[in-house]
């Protein structure tokens, strides 16, 4: 039984490899790319639309959400993670091989817009519907543990995106690599596709969703998310935390360490790789200390320790930059990541009613994505170009801390009487149902 378990953990995590190497390498090469599709004599500008497009594949995540999530809990986990895994393939192919504005004008950057759409909308519910997976296959008193390593492939993809970007960037001039070798490690990605299609098409059906007797609706499943549509803007401020903190510490470094603080590119992915092999460690560690402390208590504490900490280490960074600074301050947020997420994944899952788990996870998960985390790199440079501080994505930082503690105190278990909507497996519609908070 260990053994199967460990294998379904594989299978499930391939696809959240794929998601985030894909949009790790937009965030790594964005000024390349931005000169590529988006060329401009203000560099500046090109950066803002690169990091734009980056940002315009979070605005379909809800929508994906929405719509995948919605076929996931009708029709079950595993085909759902399948069909995910398709979209995926389909965007990565179509930015990978799409010529650059010099070559066939306006459409370049269309096309390139599309695929990243079409990869937003199906990332909208790929770590919603990964997370649910693990929740449901996990031993018990060990979800904390199982959910942990969702976000733990992750990191796997953030670290091979950063060697390849290294290796890249010391083989090829800086003109072959804005020309040309961008593509490189996207390609690579397209060419990893079969294999983990093979790996994800042998996952099994989780017994908790064939033990149901009857399958939501589709009108039943919309109706459930707009009467809990306050435990969605909840789950969303919480996730914002999580979100705000990864794609500062991974996405937005070899930026922020090049266009901020005029560190070499080597410096920053080499801050990168070291970055995703701290959160590789980390998340399980953490997830399975929220197993013992409790979701609640891990969540307070961590908040509480980015808002305390983020601007002093922010100022000191930017005051005479050195590779060792962005190292201390991104390895420290790293334990913040690992420790908020290990905690927030499992408790996500835990409130959401059970028949429309996937798709309430994947949409608080998603709106906090598309509205707030995945514009981390955009918004950070323009706060740092409108008010002249290299600090500035220290209060883009703290404003998520704030949005998780907010959440963290209004998920109380003294506010459990608030009253839900679920869809009842047993009647043709939607129930009232008190929705008991876990004491945890």
């Amino acid at each position: 039984m260990r053994q199967s378990k460990t294998g379904a953990v594989i299978r499930v995590s391939v696809g959240n490899f794929l998601e985030m190497y894909d949009f790790m390498v937009f965030g790594y090469y964005a000024t390349e790319i931005g000169k590529t599709f988006f060329p401009s004599s203000n560099k500046f500008l090109s950066l803002m639309l690169s990091l734009a497009t980056f940002g315009a594949g979070y605005l379909m995540r809800p929508l994906g959400a929405l719509v995948l999530g919605n076929y996931v809990d009708r029709n079950g986990r595993r085909k759902g993670l399948i069909v995910v895994l398709g979209l995926m393939a389909v965007g990565t192919l179509s930015i990978a091989c799409t010529p650059g504005y010099a070559s066939i004008g306006i459409l370049g950057p269309l096309l390139v817009v599309a695929g990243r759409l079409i990869q937003g909308f199906s990332a909208g519910v790929e770590v919603g519907g990964a997370s649910i997976y693990l929740s449901e296959i996990a031993t018990p008193g060990h979800k904390g543990f199982y959910t942990s390593w969702q976000s733990t492939s992750q990191q796997v993809a953030v670290m091979f995106a950063a060697v390849l970007g290294l290796a890249i960037n010391s083989s090829l001039t800086p003109d072959q690599v804005a020309r040309w070798g961008w593509r490189v490690p996207l390609l690579i990605g397209c060419l990893l596709i079969p294999f983990l299609f093979w790996l994800r098409s042998s996952l099994r059906e989780t017994e908790v969703f064939l033990a149901r007797k009857r399958r939501p609706a589709n009108s039943e499943i919309w109706r459930s998310m707009l009467v809990n549509w306050r435990l969605v803007i909840l789950g969303m401020m919480m996730a914002t935390m999580t979100t705000v903190t990864f794609y500062m510490i991974t996405a937005y470094t070899p930026t922020f360490g090049g266009y901020a603080l005029h560190l070499a590119t080597a410096d920053s992915l080499i801050v990168t790789l070291c970055v995703g092999a701290s959160n590789f460690v980390l998340l399980p560690i953490m997830g399975a200390l929220s197993d013992k402390v409790g979701r609640r208590v891990q969540l307070a504490v961590v908040g509480v320790l980015a808002l305390l900490t983020a601007g002093p280490l922010y100022l000191w960074l930017v005051n005479q930059p050195s590779f060792y600074k962005l190292l201390t301050v991104e390895l420290w947020f790293s334990v913040i990541f690992a420790s908020y997420n290990g905690a927030m994944v499992p408790f996500l899952a835990e409130i959401m009613p059970e028949n429309v788990r996937t798709t309430g996870f994947s949409l608080a998960y998603s709106l906090a994505t598309g509205i707030f985390g995945g514009f981390t790199p955009a918004v950070s440079t323009a706060l740092i170009r409108l008010t002249g501080s290299r600090a500035m994505p220290a209060a883009w930082l703290s404003a998520a801390a704030i949005m998780g503690l907010v959440a963290t105190a209004l998920l109380s278990p003294r506010l459990r009487a608030h009253t839900l909507h679920s869809v009842s497996d047993e009647g043709g519609g939607a129930v009232d149902s008190v929705y008991e908070l876990p004491v945890r």
